[in-house]
């Protein structure tokens, strides 16, 4: 928590009623002083005042004329009036010029001192809300993982269980599948969250320089060392370490991570002493640690200590379900960033997404789909805008005329329920809009949908 005290400036052209200010105040604030509207709006300008205390009547400027002028600076103090008229005019034109509140003199301590704790709070918590706003804008629940299909609903559930607990975490899958996006989500609803979230690629970072970057190094300690450098260990103490491909780690660093994990103390390169450390670690790979241990490349010590709750991610091609909610999204995010108005795929174009096995996994996904809105000339995005082979169109066969009054009713329903799917797709899963477009009732759409087993 922030000790650091709340400045205030007080503004008074009276000598004694600064004082009294700094009688009441000067303990609980950094109050600030000024005798003249010109002193405070030189204050104003230099540092950012959270709270001004501004005295109506004033000779050469009063206090609505200086109000005037930090509103049309743009300045973000939040301002109390003060006056010493039984006239309340002034104080209520001055708030709705912009002040938060105003007091009458004499004033009662106590009253003062309401005024502006109110103030403070609500400024606070105005403040608060922006940055809520603005730290939650494009984001979920669980950091951008989206799914509906049983495996992702599976995986959330998890997520929720093992966030609370400090056990580590090795997370498995394919490259693409959000392996990040799932230690984030863990750090973001662990009882670490507000502290740091700190990420190591441990197969971009070169052998020699690995246990600098993991555990810092003193001053001196190898050539070209100027200065001490805190590893991440450090600066992830009280949060969470993410080693991404940790699967990538030399055999001399996996020794000293495991005698980390047992200990919880780090050594700088170059120091004379242990560090103790509070991290949690959420760990991630594509490999398979079963071979890599056999052929002697992992230690299975260091395994079974990572791989406390293991979290396997399916690929995108298990849970082609997901398609049209990551469609929606990524439209969403990138009309935003790019400034586009792409409004849908067609009905073709995600077809022929369904019938590819996305070997990216979700990370090809993404950057397919910022390609065509880039790329798109219209509002639709067909088949024809993908990069790969469109969906094969499934011809009809010669229809058999002998006896078959039952094979023409198993026709019209394959051909009703062709349309219906086609239908949706083309209106984003929004059933009035397909009902409007297949020229039935909603009710029927619904009863359809019902029969045919696609509800």
């Amino acid at each position: 928590m922030n000790s650091q005290k709340q400045v205030i400036l007080a503004v008074d052209d009276e000598a004694d009623m600064l004082e009294t200010y700094r009688g009441i105040l000067g303990k609980k604030f950094d109050l600030l002083t000024a005798a003249s509207g010109h002193e405070a709006l030189d204050i104003l300008k230099k540092q950012e005042i959270p709270l001004v205390l501004l005295d109506i009547k004033m000779p050469k400027m009063n206090g609505l004329e200086i109000l005037k002028k930090i509103k049309a600076m743009e300045l973000e103090a939040d301002i109390i009036m003060v006056t010493a008229s039984k006239d309340v005019a002034p104080a209520v034109e001055a708030m709705k010029l912009g002040a938060v509140d105003y007091v009458t003199k004499p004033f009662e301590v106590k009253e003062l001192q309401i005024v502006i704790e109110k103030a403070l709070e609500k400024r606070g918590l105005v403040r608060e809300n922006l940055y809520l706003k603005d730290a939650l804008k494009d984001a979920t629940e669980y950091c951008d993982l989206i799914g509906q299909t049983p495996v992702m609903q599976k995986l959330f559930e998890t997520i929720s269980r093992v966030a609370p607990a400090d056990s580590t975490v090795l997370v498995h899958g394919e490259s693409g599948t959000g392996k990040e996006l799932v230690a984030r989500a863990i750090h973001k609803k662990s009882k670490r969250a507000q502290q740091p979230f700190v990420t190591v690629n441990c197969a971009a970072i070169p052998e020699n320089l690995l246990e600098s970057e993991l555990f810092g190094h003193e001053r001196g300690s190898f050539t070209g060392a100027l200065e001490r450098r805190l590893g991440k260990f450090e600066l992830a103490d009280g949060g969470t370490l993410f080693l991404d491909e940790i699967g990538c780690m030399p055999a001399a660093m996996q020794a000293k991570l495991l005698r980390v994990l047992e200990d919880r103390i780090i050594e700088r390169l170059g120091g004379e002493k242990g560090l103790p450390v509070d991290v949690r670690i959420v760990s991630a790979t594509n490999i398979d640690f079963q071979k890599e241990i056999k052929d002697g490349k992992f230690r299975h010590d260091l395994y079974y200590r990572l791989n406390v709750i293991p979290i396997d991610l399916a690929p995108l091609r298990e849970r082609k379900a997901d398609i049209g909610l990551f469609v929606k999204y990524f439209l969403g995010k990138f009309n935003k960033t790019l400034n586009k108005s792409v409004k849908s795929f067609s009905g073709g174009a995600l077809k022929a997404m369904q019938n590819y096995d996305w070997p990216g996994n979700v990370r090809e996904l993404q950057n397919l789909i910022e390609r065509v809105v880039v790329l798109a000339s219209g509002p639709t995005v067909t088949e024809k805008d993908l990069p790969f082979a469109p969906a094969i169109k499934v011809e009809s066969a010669p229809v058999e005329l002998t006896g078959a009054v039952g094979k023409l009713n198993d026709r019209l329903a394959n051909y009703e329920k062709e349309l219906i799917i086609k239908a949706l797709a083309d209106c984003a899963d929004n059933r009035t809009r397909a009902a409007e477009l297949l020229g039935i009732p909603r009710s029927s759409l619904n009863s359809k949908l019902s029969t045919l087993g696609l509800a």
